[in-house]
């Protein structure tokens, strides 16, 4: 009989360490109770930054009330060498997004579309993105891999926001990577 694998992930802000992904959840969901009328955005980023011997990858999630503030949170994960190869350090930046999407089962998703389901008529809004570490421009290194990750995020069911709209990679999670 096989065991299956359950993994530890600890998450953290500025006011919490050590949260587990149920806590995560359950902050997720406490703020959008506090304005089920509001227009939330879920967004999922992962930013890395090569250091002497390793490389440190930063997901980040928040949850934003578009104009009313949001609450975030990140996971630190180190691999314990330099990975110099843009292209296996952008895959794995979004393979790491995509492993925290993927604890967002469809009943958890349902539980926070159920908050601002009686209020859809009223405005109220919520939809996810996984916001991805890379440019379409041609000044950018990362172009050449717009399609494959944007395809990623899309096959999962979230929609993929790149620079200058992926904030939650290039910004929020690049200030931890440092």
């Amino acid at each position: 009989m096989s065991k299956l694998k359950v993994f530890h992930y600890s998450f953290q802000n500025l006011s919490q360490k050590n949260m587990s992904f149920e806590q995560v959840f359950e902050n997720i969901i406490q703020f959008m109770r506090n304005d089920p009328n509001g227009n939330y955005r879920l967004m999922f980023g992962t930013d890395s930054q090569v250091h002497g011997y390793y490389t440190k990858f930063i997901t980040g999630i928040v949850i934003q009330r578009e104009k009313k503030g949001a609450w975030a949170c990140i996971r630190k994960m180190i691999v314990p060498r330099k990975m110099t190869n843009l292209h296996e350090r952008i895959s794995y930046e979004t393979t790491l997004t995509e492993e925290i999407v993927s604890m967002f089962t469809d009943e958890r998703k349902s539980q926070l579309i159920d908050i601002i389901l009686p209020n859809i008529y009223k405005g109220a809004t919520f939809t996810i993105e996984g916001h991805l570490d890379i440019g379409s421009e041609n000044r950018n290194k990362t172009r050449i891999f717009v399609n494959e990750m944007v395809s990623r995020m899309e096959s999962i069911g979230v929609e993929p926001k790149i620079k200058p709209e992926s904030f939650v990679a290039s910004s929020y999670a690049n200030r931890y990577t440092k």
